[in-house]
C-alpha cells in the first residue's frame, strides 16, 4: 500500500515538477561510473516540432488516441515474436516514460507489471503533451546522452529548436538501438527509416497532429 500511494504522489507530482533524472541515467551511470552524463531540460515551446512529430511517426502513431497501450501492436508483436529469434517491442511513448523515469530496463514481467502501474496513472493524470515532453527529455540518443537537448548538441551542433525534418528523422530512426547507430553516419539501414519516417510525419499531418495532444 506504501509503495502504491508514494508511486501514485511521484506521477501526479511530475505532472507540474520536471524530474531531476531518470532510474535509466542511474542505470546507466552504475554501469559507467566514469561516464560523463549529459542533460540539459527544455520545455515543450522551446523543443522543435519537427522532433516531437518525427518521434510520433516512428514510435507510436497511435499516441493521440490511446490510453497508454496499444493491444493491436502488442498482439502483432506477440505473433512475431512466437515464430522469431529477434524480438519486437510494442511499447507506446507512454510505456517509455514509465521505464525509463521509474523502473529498470531489463525484461521481465515483473517490470512490465509496474510499467503498466505507471503507464495507466501517468495517462490519468498526466496530458499527452506532458508525457511526450518528459519522452523527449529523458530518452537516451548515445552512450551519456540523454535528452533531446543533448543529442542536438551531441550530433548537429545545435540546439533542439533547431531541428530540421531530416534531421529529426535521423535522431528518431536509431532510437530502437541509440548506443549501436548514428545519426550523422546512418547506414543504409538508418537511411531508410528516416525517409519512411518524414513520409509517415507528412501522412499524419505535420505539426497540425500535435494539436490533438493538447
Amino acid at each position: 500500500m506504501g509503495f502504491m500511494l508514494l508511486s501514485v504522489l511521484l506521477v501526479v507530482l511530475m505532472r507540474w515538477v520536471n524530474p531531476l533524472g531518470s532510474m535509466l541515467m542511474i542505470e546507466r551511470k552504475i554501469a559507467h561510473w566514469n561516464m560523463t552524463q549529459q542533460r540539459t531540460w527544455k520545455d515543450w515551446n522551446q523543443i522543435s516540432d519537427n522532433i516531437k512529430i518525427a518521434v510520433i511517426a516512428a514510435e507510436d502513431q497511435t499516441f493521440s488516441n490511446h490510453w497508454g497501450f496499444d493491444f493491436k501492436a502488442m498482439n502483432r508483436a506477440l505473433k512475431h515474436n512466437q515464430n522469431n529469434k529477434k524480438i519486437r517491442g510494442a511499447s507506446t511513448i507512454t510505456q517509455q516514460v514509465a521505464k525509463n523515469i521509474f523502473l529498470w530496463s531489463s525484461r521481465s514481467w515483473v517490470r512490465k507489471g509496474f510499467e503498466s502501474w505507471f503507464t495507466l496513472w501517468i495517462e490519468l493524470t498526466w496530458s499527452k503533451q506532458r508525457i511526450l515532453e518528459i519522452y523527449l527529455n529523458s530518452v537516451e540518443w548515445d552512450e551519456g546522452v540523454f535528452g533531446i537537448e543533448a543529442a542536438s548538441r551531441h550530433y548537429f551542433k545545435v540546439s533542439a529548436n533547431q531541428l530540421t525534418p531530416t534531421q529529426a528523422s535521423l535522431l528518431a530512426a536509431i532510437l530502437p538501438n541509440p548506443r549501436k547507430w548514428s545519426p550523422v553516419n546512418p547506414n543504409s539501414h538508418i537511411q531508410k527509416k528516416a525517409e519512411w519516417i518524414r513520409t509517415q510525419m507528412n501522412n499524419l499531418g505535420g505539426k497540425y497532429y500535435l494539436d490533438k495532444l493538447k
